[in-house]
């Protein structure tokens, strides 16, 4: 039997291989449109309907933000509730699963937020960089 940090060690290398199901919920939350939700819907006060949520969410299409909704409800993340009315009210509000995870979500967002500049600048001294190296000469 292993040292404590050797488990601890192969507990982690596990999550590299292709079967570990911690894969799925990775899945999950890197999907760009799943860090948006649960930012959206953890910055308001309530529930949001599903328009709310589309106006909030520049540039998502109808059919991703159905998509992202769906999975993030059957990850647990996103509680969905539908109201008895004409024509029938649902809202979308963060499971407690979700609001945790929101803070993660919440805390990438805002590293993007403050290092933007520094990721640009780099972005642009790569590609003058690639622009400049000498090309191979094809025959």
């Amino acid at each position: 039997m292993g040292t404590t940090s050797e488990q601890g060690l192969d507990r982690w290398t596990s999550t590299y291989r292709r079967d570990c199901p911690s894969r799925t919920v990775v899945e999950v939350l890197a999907n760009k449109w799943t860090l948006y939700v649960l930012a959206a819907l953890r910055r308001q006060d309530g529930p949001l309907r599903f328009n709310e949520l589309r106006r909030l969410l520049d540039g998502i299409t109808q059919k991703m933000l159905t998509q992202t909704l769906r999975e993030l409800e059957r990850a647990g993340l996103v509680r969905r509730t539908v109201y008895a009315t004409v024509p029938p009210r649902v809202e979308y509000a963060l499971s407690d699963l979700g609001v945790e995870a929101g803070r993660l979500t919440t805390a990438i967002a805002e590293w993007s937020v403050v290092h933007v500049p520094e990721i640009a600048a780099a972005r642009q001294a790569f590609d003058l960089q690639r622009s400049a190296e000498p090309q191979p000469v094809t025959p």
